[in-house]
């Protein structure tokens, strides 16, 4: 059984899985915010064999929620609703950034490469690799309480 990491957004869902053993984390896809959402999260799970969801808890700097912390609250009660499947947050301050600053970290991007289709494709990338690291932080955690 696998775990599903999800990086809510307001128009793209990042999600990642789990390996097997549940130790490490993987982007898997981009799932637009739309009205095929849980259809393709489905997908996945059924795909996935996912037994368990992580979702990114969002604050502001000060650790207190921020504007989309209720929109994730929403988002949470549908997914169980929907999934029967426990679901837990997890802090997921900064890892866009993080994401982002990794994933420049690996690719050199030449002028051709620089128009807005390449942009567009480089922030889903971010999304899946946000939820990745979202994912692996709640498998570190679970980890370190055996």
């Amino acid at each position: 059984m696998r775990i599903l990491g999800i990086d809510y957004g307001t128009k793209r869902i990042g999600a990642a899985i789990s390996d097997e053993n549940n130790k490490l984390a993987f982007p898997k896809e981009i799932v637009r915010n739309d009205a095929g959402t849980f259809k393709r999260i489905a997908e996945i799970i059924k795909k996935e064999n996912i037994s368990e969801i992580v979702i990114g808890e969002s604050v502001d700097f000060s650790g207190k929620p921020n504007a989309l912390s209720a929109r994730i609250e929403v988002f949470i009660l549908e997914l169980k609703e929907k999934f029967n499947l426990p679901v837990h947050k997890q802090k997921e301050f900064l890892t866009s950034v993080e994401a982002r600053r990794s994933g420049d970290s690996k690719k050199s991007i030449s002028p051709s490469q620089a128009h807005s289709r390449m942009k567009e494709i480089r922030k889903m990338h971010v999304d899946a690799s946000a939820a990745a690291l979202i994912l692996q932080r709640y498998l570190d955690f679970r980890f370190r309480q055996k």
